[in-house]
């Protein structure tokens, strides 16, 4: 299967294309039976695999690890996957781009920060100069082969914003990613500057950008989006008050119905789905 491919046409087709974004097996498990799409957000992958914030503590082959167990339990999933800065020079970026299409990665997305990096939607992030941003690109889309490419600025001057995606849309890159777009009215700009290159929205809770719903992107011009935590933080707010719970109620669990329904049934049902999805995939 050309999952690049597939992720092309999907983002092609009328409509704002989500894709969901996961941070281990289980939230994965969740969310492919809601979306057909996912994405592996930085942010969550830092936070659930360390434990820390998005600032560049991700180790290439641990994501690479992670790409490949969500291959092989959702073989027909669009897997979008936050590359950060491609971990290093343009040689450990096209190592990196290489081996995560060989085990099924659909796409990556490629940002031009510099170290110490950032979470878009947070200050302090510093980029690249423009030339040399884009001779990685450049040599990431050379080294690729069906996967699919997005290229993202973090640039937060307006008039650096446009010039950025302006020269973003002018290389080979599939799509073009201005992260932490603060309204509208920047979106309609950036749409007008990329022209008929697909555009991608990132949506994060609490972010910088507005809260729109998939009609209202697709009225702006947005072709994909990307919703990098709603298990991540949904997770959060659960746990922290299913273990207040346990705590006021000195140790004694909550009947499964309490629970919405979830128990060791459901939870042992939700991952066989895994077992009979990898069954019936087709080869590759």
């Amino acid at each position: 299967m050309r999952h690049g491919n597939a992720l092309r046409d999907a983002i092609g087709a009328a409509g704002t294309t989500p894709l969901i974004g996961v941070y281990d097996m289980y939230s994965a498990s969740i969310a492919a039976s809601h979306y057909d799409g996912m994405f592996v957000s930085g942010f969550g992958f830092a936070a659930s695999h360390y434990g820390l914030p998005d600032i560049g503590f991700i180790a290439w082959p641990d994501m690479l690890a992670f790409v490949e167990r969500l291959r092989g339990a959702f073989p027909a999933h669009h897997l979008l996957v936050d590359v950060d800065d491609g971990y290093g020079d343009p040689e450990v970026a096209c190592h990196v781009v290489r081996r995560l299409e060989r085990v099924g990665a659909s796409g990556v997305i490629l940002e031009d920060q510099k170290r110490p990096r950032r979470c878009g939607h947070v200050a302090g992030k510093q980029i690249l100069p423009l030339d040399e941003y884009l001779d990685k690109l450049e040599r990431v889309l050379a080294c690729r082969t069906d996967l699919l490419v997005v290229a993202r600025t973090d640039a937060t001057d307006e008039d650096e914003i446009l010039r950025r995606a302006k020269a973003l849309a002018a290389t080979d890159a599939d799509v073009v990613l201005v992260d932490g777009v603060r309204d509208v009215a920047a979106i309609r700009r950036i749409r007008e500057s990329v022209g008929d290159k697909p555009l991608l929205f990132n949506q994060i809770a609490g972010g910088r950008s507005p809260r729109l719903s998939l009609p209202e992107l697709g009225e702006v011009g947005v072709d994909v989006a990307i919703y990098s935590t709603p298990c991540l933080f949904a997770a959060h707010e659960a746990m922290d008050r299913a273990l207040a719970g346990l705590r006021a109620a000195d140790g004694r669990l909550p009947a499964a119905e309490d629970e919405h329904g979830i128990g060791v049934v459901q939870s042992i049902e939700l991952l066989n789905r895994n077992l009979r999805r990898a069954r019936t995939a087709p080869a590759l």
